[in-house]
């Protein structure tokens, strides 16, 4: 029996979630997250790996309530954040090079998160909340402690954003601070007057600590937000602005090793008839002049990375279902280094410029480390101490070309045993974003536990995916119900067309945009006999203004498109049985999206709640969880509820719900 055939199996498998690099590559971890004794919580651990892949991985830290967010000094001191209790805030820990026990580095109150550290010397900047009235640390605490004891969380807002995913900004805001690696000087604010300028901030540090790139979000009018690059002087906190681009958001700032120059990712800004661009540009310090380093490539680069001697930078990109690691060096065509079937994340490289550590994943293998050699780009796996679970099945591909000329593909998971005498049901299962791939694995929403059942799993990149080019995302914008709904009836068509697959048992879900899919596959198709639709947009009119950065959907969804290619218009036409899922603190989507597609499934759809109230639909509701649903025991009602509705309604079996719901 396989991991994938026991739900609590399932979500009590160890995993990989980060990984860091001294520069050298003398030292490296990863972080494990494992359940707790209760098995009600995930704590993580960080791990210390061979490099050089000679010794297994060993445990190097063992709070109680778990290690995360490593980085490594220029010393080769191990930093990391440790917190005391479920709710204080987390500090900044420091293990030694040389050797001893870990001692705490930084005691701010309200913590210090996001820590970057310079490349040479001790300087450190990381983020940490301030409360606008506050003029001092004591000022600060103070404020903070008589919130918490008379129970007020009230915030008064002057713009937005007012709430960011699953969680409420405010009323303190995050600052950059200043420090040292070594203890030797305390914090300095070095953006007292940050306001809300520094929400989900990406910044670097110069390689010997003298400044600081960060994003800097610029308010609008008509309630509109945008991002510019500042740079910072962290000896007197002096902030100019370095980039200011009005049709753009800019961010993920990388600075070259000379300090010579930052790279960052240029997104432009979308139009109800124009979709965004990202594209790698690099600032240059004496003359103040932009360059597009990869002009005319036709992929959204993320999250660059300089090589040692200055003469490129590494980005991942989504590539047909893959994000390998590119080099991209100014002049030249971005070379693609890696050849798997991987996506990359956490890219670290050696300062002899040789190798590159990096977390790899896709759906044959959760994240793992790797080293990979940058002349060649040959992939070896590192030992970690988390197990590696063969998965059920087997993994191929699948395309199809449209009636207007796009390939379209997708990953197909199929169960061991499928065949023209054994037919496998079809499970499509459509990804959120929507600008976004179906290219790595994820513990949330894994193929494997329903390919471990019997389904056969479609994971289809329709029209707005990344990594196809910019045209093949222009087909979907604006027009969510048209191209990316027919890109999926059509890979649909091709997989049923398989001997493995029997096209009379279907059944179509997805989370987010992939549950606005399935919402809308629902009210233009009768083709599926059970839909389950997680975290989705239901009405466009009403998702737009309550969505959590409103402004960013306020650019494509007109209100032409929002009538257009809104799924609530459509309920009349809703005769299939659908399984609602939504969490209360989904701020992404919020709540009112799932209230309002329960209530109008019962009644207005094609399959409504009879006379006596009695009903096929289904709708599972999180009070205390997020767009993911993120707490194990949550997550394994979500694997179990969704099993069993499929399995009614696809397999024609009657299967319990779980006990522990009390039906």
């Amino acid at each position: 029996m396989s991991v994938y055939d026991d739900v609590d199996e399932y979500i009590g498998a160890r995993r990989v979630t980060g990984l860091a690099a001294s520069h050298d590559f003398s030292r490296a971890v990863v972080v494990v997250a494992a359940l707790d004794d209760s098995r009600t919580e995930y704590r993580t651990s960080l791990w210390e790996i061979d490099v050089d892949g000679g010794s297994p991985a060993r445990r190097i830290t063992h709070g109680e309530w778990g290690e995360s967010a490593p980085v490594f000094t220029s010393a080769g001191d191990l930093l990391f954040s440790r917190t005391s209790s479920k709710d204080d805030p987390a500090r900044l820990w420091i293990l030694p090079a040389s050797g001893g026990e870990a001692r705490v580095l930084e005691t701010r109150s309200a913590g210090l998160s996001e820590v970057v550290t310079a490349r040479s010397g001790f300087g450190l900047v990381g983020l940490s909340p301030v409360f606008g009235s506050s003029s001092t640390d004591e000022d600060d605490d103070a404020l903070r402690t008589e919130r918490k004891a008379n129970k007020v969380d009230a915030i008064l807002h002057t713009g937005v954003p007012v709430r960011f995913w699953d969680h409420d900004l405010g009323p303190a805001t995050p600052h950059l601070f200043a420090g040292s690696s070594d203890g030797s000087t305390g914090l300095r604010d070095l953006t007292s007057d940050a306001a809300g300028a520094l929400h989900e901030a990406a910044f670097d540090v110069g390689a010997d600590g003298s400044f600081v790139v960060s994003t800097w979000s610029v308010p609008g009018a008509l309630a509109t937000v945008r991002t510019v690059l500042v740079r910072i002087d962290t000896a007197t906190g002096e902030r100019t602005t370095i980039v200011d681009d009005v049709d753009a958001d800019l961010g993920a700032p990388a600075i070259s090793p000379d300090g010579a120059s930052v790279v960052f990712v240029r997104e432009s800004l979308s139009t109800p008839e124009d979709a965004p661009r990202m594209t790698l540009q690099r600032y240059d310090f004496e003359s103040a002049s932009v360059v597009d380093l990869a002009p005319g490539w036709d992929r959204w680069p993320i999250d660059p990375v300089w090589l040692p001697d200055g003469s490129g930078v590494l980005v991942t990109a989504d590539d047909d279902g893959r994000s390998p690691i590119f080099v991209v060096r100014e002049g030249a065509e971005p070379r693609r280094l890696t050849n798997t079937n991987d996506a990359y994340t956490h890219v670290h490289v050696s300062s002899d410029g040789t190798r590159v550590l990096a977390l790899a994943a896709s759906y044959l293998a959760a994240p793992h480390p790797v080293s990979i050699d940058l002349s060649d780009g040959t992939v070896d796996d590192l030992d970690t101490s988390v197990d590696r679970c063969p998965v059920p099945g087997t993994l191929t591909e699948i395309d199809t070309v449209v009636d207007d000329g796009a390939r379209v593909r997708g990953w197909l998971a199929l169960p061991e045993g499928a065949s023209d005498a054994a037919p496998a049901p079809l499970l499509l299962w459509v990804h959120g974003g929507p600008l976004g791939s179906w290219n790595t694995w994820s513990w949330r929403w894994n193929p494997w536990l329903m390919v471990a059942r019997g389904y056969a799993v479609l994971l289809p990149d329709p029209a707005l995916s990344t990594g196809y080019g910019q045209e093949f995302v222009q087909r979907g914008w604006g027009a969510w119900g048209k191209a990316p709904f027919t890109d999926l009836m059509a890979l649909t068509d091709v997989a049923v067309a398989l001997p493995e697959i029997d096209e009379t048992r279907t059944a179509a879900m997805g989370g987010s945009f992939g549950g606005y899919m399935a919402n809308w596959i629902a009210g233009h198709t009768d083709r599926f006999d059970a839909i389950v639709t997680h975290a989705s947009l239901w009405a466009l009119d009403q998702f737009g203004p309550t969505t959590d950065a409103p402004w960013y959907w306020a650019r494509e969804m007109s209100p032409e498109m929002a009538v257009e290619n809104s799924p609530h218009l459509f309920v009349a036409d809703i005769a299939t049985p659908m399984l609602v899922i939504h969490g209360d603190k989904d701020y992404r989507v919020p709540i009112g999206e799932g209230l309002r597609l329960w209530y109008e499934l019962l009644s207005e759809s094609g399959l409504p709640a009879d006379d006596e109230g009695n009903t096929e639909h289904r709708f599972l509701y999180f009070p205390a969880e997020n767009h993911w649903i993120l707490s194990p025991q949550h997550a394994k009602v979500w694997y179990e509820v969704v099993l069993a509705f499929l399995a009614q309604h696809v397999l024609g079996e009657r299967v319990s719900m779980p006990r522990i719901l009390g039906h």
